[in-house]
């Protein structure tokens, strides 16, 4: 379940942080790195040096090609009476993930805030 808390100072905030944590299995490598280099390859916004450094990266890490196919915008372009005022996003290989572990939301900062709202 998303974590949603208004970021206020005491009033009303019309800015909501919305925290999501994505554990993906990555079930075809070449899949995902295939589609990765197609999606740099057809962007017409990125300047050269980046595409290169992109490529390179896509090709070693599959955590970075995924980094490429997803797109905090994509996710919330839909929802009614909201506009994206910021995103940032990461992606990282996961070493010591048991996809058979019980859930725990404290683990991945997703429980209670400092402020207990959570």
């Amino acid at each position: 379940m998303p974590n949603l808390r208004a970021m206020s100072n005491g009033e009303t905030s019309r800015f909501v942080r919305l925290h999501v944590e994505l554990i993906m299995e990555v079930t075809d490598a070449r899949q995902l790195t295939g589609a990765a280099l197609d999606h740099i390859g057809g962007d017409p916004t990125l300047p050269e040096e980046e595409r290169r450094q992109s490529v390179e990266t896509v090709k070693e890490d599959p955590a970075e090609a995924l980094a490429h196919l997803i797109d905090p915008f994509d996710l919330v372009t839909s929802v009614p009476g909201t506009e994206l005022a910021q995103a940032s996003w990461s992606s990282e290989e996961l070493t010591d993930y048991d996809p058979d572990a019980e859930w725990n939301a404290a683990e991945w900062d997703l429980a209670d805030d400092a402020d207990g709202v959570g």
